[in-house]
């Protein structure tokens, strides 16, 4: 198998037992470098195989529901692959406020469902960097927290 076939087998095991549900917070040792850094931007960077077993165990809390999957083919090149990716889920659980902008009260009844591109470096087997632009705009005007972009429209003047 090569690098690339075997670096694309280690993110299709992180996106079903990270994002997918129900997630397995094993795979983090198993698969994430110990100093990983996940930065997304509805999350800012969060470095650490603790911090982000916190994160996901706190979105889990909230979005009991929570799935991310895979779509379409990974791309793979050297030490990085690149994944498209669905996914959302429904805000039932506790108050949740790791977000960019403004926080959701306990139950809020919410759903989001949002698309994301993700970069992952991999070092010896590992992943030690997953860089991601989700579709944060979309999620926050769902769950309430921006306006939902219905904007007036203008005219030349």
């Amino acid at each position: 198998m090569t690098k690339e076939n075997e670096n694309k087998a280690i993110v299709e095991e992180w996106f079903k037992k990270f994002w997918g549900n129900p997630v397995d917070l094993s795979v983090i040792d198993k698969l994430a470098d110990p100093d990983v850094l996940v930065h997304y931007p509805m999350h800012g960077p969060i470095r650490g195989r603790d911090a982000v077993r916190k994160m996901m165990s706190e979105f889990r809390a909230a979005f009991p529901d929570l799935n991310f999957w895979g779509v379409g083919d990974l791309i793979a090149e050297g030490e990085y692959v690149v994944g498209r990716w669905d996914g959302g889920g429904t805000h039932t659980g506790p108050a949740f406020k790791d977000l960019p902008v403004g926080a959701l009260p306990a139950n809020s009844g919410r759903k989001m469902k949002f698309s994301g591109t993700t970069v992952f470096k991999l070092q010896n087997g590992k992943i030690v960097e997953e860089i991601g632009e989700e579709g944060a705009l979309t999620a926050l005007q769902q769950l309430g927290l921006l306006p939902d972009g219905n904007w007036p429209t203008r005219s030349a003047a």
